[in-house]
């Protein structure tokens, strides 16, 4: 399966309905028309601490320079309303029980990979195990349920996705974000206003600049804040979460939860490359006045490298007894022997039950079920596998290549 269009998209008939309605309907991207709108939206109006002012501002710039269509700029703005709401609703219900800044977070476990490494599947298939709390999909864009209304979060969330699936066809192909399946917390992360969560739906190349040259802690203990409301609204205290971001930030993520056992997933960088491209190109064609190949790699590809540098970097920042690297071949090869040596790191044990449950999950959620789609560098983007693949040996040596296990020098003995 190929997507053929990429530069020059075919638009769906939902597509062109979609983009046709939003033309003549200006958005105005500023504070206080988010805010303002956020507020409406709640009928709540305390935010909190309100340091994330000036990080919103930069994001709403950030996508003001930005090329995005009239549909582009509406999906930014409902997006940032969102996140401003959920905000409200989560500092609204700590007022009301302050106790929730009690709740512990025990030891989570957290997966760090990007995408195409395996991390979707592997907390999906640990998140079987019901001693775990996970957040699925749905949870994830509301966390806290509007009070003095029904819950139609889960019901909202499938009408979209229904919406999404007319509209963007081969979006499960390339990345499955279904109502259920378990989400990445990034979305949590932006309630503070401080994610790359914004890269991917825009390419916002000043709020890159302002977010990787600030240090991200604050907002990290924020997004521990936001675990305990979701911890205290619904347990169980053990969380299984992940987020390719956070691999650029080992240091404020340890911080935050410093009794984590982390779980790196790794695969060869060009196949990721391949997947991170081609899923933000597709996108583009509902998002932008233009999709231009040629833009979508030169920030992408810098922005892998990026984030990759820096989990080399830091990766020694991780405490040996609770940090294991997971090559994706390993992985694919023995998911059930994977996981029992996770749980061994984390000090939980496989029961019989859990094992069979994760066996079915497997059983019901193969490789590709929605069709294998066929990626291609050059034709696409105009990008020579070969040169990739010697711009990422930095990683590639450490962490993907290295003969036999990765367990000699300083990442032993917590290597899968």
């Amino acid at each position: 399966m190929y997507i053929d269009d990429l530069a020059s998209p075919r638009q769906t008939p939902a597509a062109l309905a979609a983009l046709q309605a939003a033309e003549g309907q200006p958005v105005i991207l500023t504070r206080d028309a988010v805010l303002d709108a956020a507020r409406r939206m709640t009928g709540l109006s305390d935010f909190g601490r309100e340091d994330f002012l000036p990080r919103l501002d930069i994001m709403l710039r950030s996508a003001d320079e930005d090329g995005l269509n009239a549909f582009g700029r509406t999906l930014f703005f409902n997006d940032m309303v969102r996140y401003a709401a959920n905000r409200l609703r989560v500092e609204h219900m700590i007022a009301r029980h302050p106790e929730i800044l009690d709740v512990r977070i025990d030891r989570p476990i957290i997966i760090l990979g990007m995408p195409r490494t395996g991390t979707t599947h592997l907390v999906n298939l640990m998140a079987s195990d019901d001693r775990l709390r996970s957040m699925p999909y749905w949870e994830s864009l509301m966390p806290v349920p509007a009070e003095g209304v029904p819950d139609t979060r889960l019901a909202d969330t499938e009408a979209s996705w229904a919406g999404l699936d007319a509209l963007l066809p081969f979006q499960k192909n390339v990345h499955e974000l279904s109502p259920t399946h378990i989400h990445e917390e990034i979305e949590l992360q932006m309630l503070d206003f401080s994610s790359y969560m914004i890269e991917w739906i825009s390419r916002p190349y000043r709020w890159r600049d302002h977010y990787l040259s600030h240090d991200q802690t604050s907002s990290y203990l924020y997004l521990r804040k936001v675990l305990q409301v979701l911890t205290w609204l619904r347990g169980p205290e053990r969380w299984i979460l992940k987020s390719p971001g956070h691999l650029e930030q080992l240091g404020p993520l340890m911080t935050a939860f410093p009794d984590a056992t982390i779980v790196m997933t790794h695969r060869d960088p060009v196949d990721v490359v391949a997947s991170c491209l081609t899923m933000n190109c597709y996108i583009d064609r509902l998002r932008r006045l233009k999709v231009n190949p040629g833009e979508v790699a030169n920030y992408w590809v810098d922005r892998i490298e990026r984030l990759l540098r820096a989990c080399v970097r830091d990766r020694d920042l991780l405490p040996p007894d609770r940090a294991v690297d997971v090559r994706f071949r390993d992985f694919m090869s023995d998911q059930i022997g994977t996981v029992r040596r996770i749980y061994a790191m984390a000090g939980l044990a496989l029961t019989g039950q859990a094992e069979q449950v994760m066996q079915s999950y497997i059983a019901d959620h193969s490789r590709d079920r929605h069709g294998q789609l066929e990626y291609r560098l050059k034709e696409d983007f105009g990008l020579e596998p070969t040169a990739l693949a010697e711009r990422f040996r930095f990683y590639s040596d450490r962490f993907v290549t290295a003969p036999n296990s990765l367990s000699t020098g300083p990442l032993s003995p917590s290597i899968l």
